[in-house]
């Protein structure tokens, strides 16, 4: 079972190459995710629509298939619903604000300097001169990457400046349940109970937010094409925030938070590729310097 799994490589070597594995495939899912909450569809109908799937998929996985969370669990369940709840709050009026590629690096970029620091906290984690350096080097990335972006972006600049100040505080939420995340699935003796119940009970908000959203839009989508993005955005969001999450189980939160921002240099790729927004020498060379800080937070290790 991936239960067993889990436990028996916890705290091994192999168990530091999952995590490293597991960080940055979220970071490529993780980045198809936030593009899907600002493509065609507005972000709040996107949103709703995505955790109205995760809701219908998650629960008899947590209903009938793994044990139900005991006494303090549902604390720490309680408190991821809050902390979830504002993260996508703050998500939906960014993206409502600024361009996908200016306010998805700064939200990803200011998460994981506050979740390193989180980890210090709470779990005693700490980092090597060489991958403070690396943090240095996918911070300046990620941050010169929304600065050129911003200085660029011609269309909705009324809007931006509120748009990065709510980026920003949304980065300080990634950091907060990236940290209480991963305190909730170490504490609970199944990863999966945590992670069924957590997307089960985290996914009752934004659906009914989304469909008031959705009524009130005169040029609404039909609501099977809305559902059928949806699936996809579910699926995607399983693989990404369950990936992390064991992650974080298996080696050092913040290791597994500074490289899962490597989904901005994703970010920008899907922004060029998929959304039209263009993408030159520079803004290669910016993605570029975040991957370098990524290989250099893990080799420094």
């Amino acid at each position: 079972m991936l239960t067993d799994w889990v436990l028996a490589i916890e705290g091994t070597a192999a168990g530091e190459r999952a995590a490293t594995i597991l960080a940055l495939c979220s970071a490529l899912l993780h980045a198809v995710f936030g593009a899907l909450q600002k493509g065609r569809i507005p972000p709040w109908q996107a949103r709703g629509a995505i955790d109205a799937m995760i809701l219908a998929m998650s629960a008899p996985v947590a209903l009938w298939l793994v044990p139900w969370p005991q006494g303090w669990e549902w604390g720490v369940l309680a408190g991821a619903m809050v902390i979830h709840f504002l993260y996508k709050l703050g998500m939906a009026l960014a993206y409502s604000r600024g361009a996908y590629t200016v306010v998805y690096p700064v939200v990803r970029g200011t998460g994981p300097l506050f979740a390193v620091i989180g980890a210090w906290l709470i779990f005693g984690e700490t980092f090597t001169l060489v991958q403070w350096l690396g943090v240095a080097v996918l911070l300046a990335g990620i941050f010169g990457l929304a600065g050129y972006n911003l200085a660029r972006i011609e269309a909705g600049r009324e809007t931006l400046v509120p748009a990065l100040w709510l980026a920003v505080a949304t980065g300080l939420l990634v950091a907060i349940y990236t940290t209480w995340d991963a305190l909730g699935i170490r504490m609970t003796p199944d990863p999966f109970t945590f992670l069924a119940w957590f997307f089960f009970l985290t996914s009752f908000d934004f659906p009914l937010i989304g469909y008031l959203h959705w009524r009130r839009d005169p040029n609404r989508l039909p609501m099977r094409r809305l559902l059928g993005m949806g699936t996809f955005g579910a699926i995607t969001g399983f693989g990404s925030f369950g990936s992390v999450v064991l992650a974080t189980r298996l080696d050092k939160v913040g290791e597994a938070a500074v490289l899962r921002e490597t989904s901005t240099v994703f970010a920008a790729l899907i922004g060029w590729l998929v959304l039209k927004e263009t993408v030159g020498p520079r803004r290669m060379a910016l993605m570029a310097l975040i991957a370098a800080g990524a290989v250099i937070v893990e080799a420094g290790g």
